[in-house]
């Protein structure tokens, strides 16, 4: 009777084994064996996709007024890997419109951005990091002021033209989950020139903009189609978090500059505010600062004011209260 019982316990410990070893808990409740399959997904994974659209037409007006339309389509696409120490997350921010009058359209929106990071955790608030950032634009963009007479655009920009690539590694302070702060004192840039079309210059005698094959623009000089700088410094911060229910800010500021010029400080900043008016419609608020010397020896804008039809989709997982400070959004980050 003990040697059966040795037997029966001998055969349960190597049966629990075995099923340890598999992807598959079996949880034996009295009678009843109960087959749980745990979650061996450490992705998490959103898209949010919206279009904006404004028509106005007028037809024996007495006030004036010129028919116009503006369509815009905006995505912002996330995918987060988190297992243990390390995390790698992934954001991709998209953006396009068009405004249409008497016929002409030009390019009212237009942003490629996609950053991704991986990160492996040293302390509890602490991180290291390297990171993949890279900008373009989807379409040729063109100038329509200060021009020749003779001329009604100009071409400025294109696909890859420019294009940026900052590598970079450092450390980053993330003290919650919705503020992040990265300094990295290695991150070298590359910037791309595929359509020498673009180059263009200020006629100091007219003040109006003139193609020009001879300009170095972007910071890509005559004659090349790229431009490195290997030693640079890259600070990034990032802010995501509810404000109320319905309203969420999403903010990120860059620093680069290269060590040789100290003198040539980028700056940009990426501010979108969201207001939900009900599950598919909401209005949206967006920031572009841009100040580069190789871009423009001024500050630059963009800003946007839209209400329009949204889709979410997200996996992100769900803390029990939605408004906390340290609930994650599951927009770009």
């Amino acid at each position: 009777m003990k040697k059966s019982i040795l037997y029966f316990i001998i055969n349960c410990f190597c049966l629990g084994s075995a099923i340890a070893q598999d992807s598959t808990r079996v949880t034996t409740n009295f009678r009843d064996t109960i087959s749980v399959k745990p979650d061996t997904s450490y992705w998490q994974r959103s898209f949010t996709g919206g279009v904006n659209f404004n028509q106005t037409s007028f037809s024996n007006w007495s006030g004036g007024g010129v028919n116009s339309m503006a369509l815009g389509g905006v995505i912002a696409a996330r995918a987060l890997y988190e297992k243990g120490k390390t995390s790698w997350d992934n954001t991709a921010d998209l953006q396009l419109g068009y405004v249409s009058q008497l016929g002409t359209s030009r390019k009212s929106a237009d942003q490629i951005i996609v950053i991704s990071v991986l990160g492996h955790k040293i302390a509890p608030k602490w991180d290291l990091f390297i990171s993949g950032t890279f900008n373009t634009f989807f379409a040729p963009g063109y100038r329509y002021d200060k021009l020749p007479a003779d001329q009604t655009r100009l071409r400025v920009s294109n696909f890859f033209s420019p294009a940026q690539l900052t590598l970079s590694t450092g450390i980053a302070y993330k003290p919650n989950d919705w503020f992040s702060l990265r300094m990295s004192p290695l991150a070298p840039r590359f910037t791309f020139l595929s359509d020498q079309s673009v180059r263009v210059r200020v006629d100091p005698n007219t003040g109006f903009y003139v193609p020009d094959p001879t300009a170095t623009v972007y910071g890509v000089a005559q004659g090349q189609s790229n431009r490195t700088e290997w030693l640079a410094f890259q600070l990034q911060t990032v802010i995501n978090r509810n404000l109320t229910d319905n309203i969420s800010l999403n903010a990120r500021y860059q620093l680069f500059t290269e060590y040789s010029h100290l003198d040539n400080i980028n700056h940009r900043l990426d501010l979108l505010l969201t207001a939900k008016i009900n599950r598919y419609l909401n209005t949206t608020f967006g920031l572009i600062a841009l100040y580069n010397k190789d871009f423009s020896s001024s500050l630059q804008i963009q800003q946007t004011l839209a209400i329009g039809l949204v889709y979410n989709l997200s996996s992100f997982k769900k803390k029990v209260d939605p408004l906390k400070a340290t609930d994650t959004l599951p927009g770009r980050f």
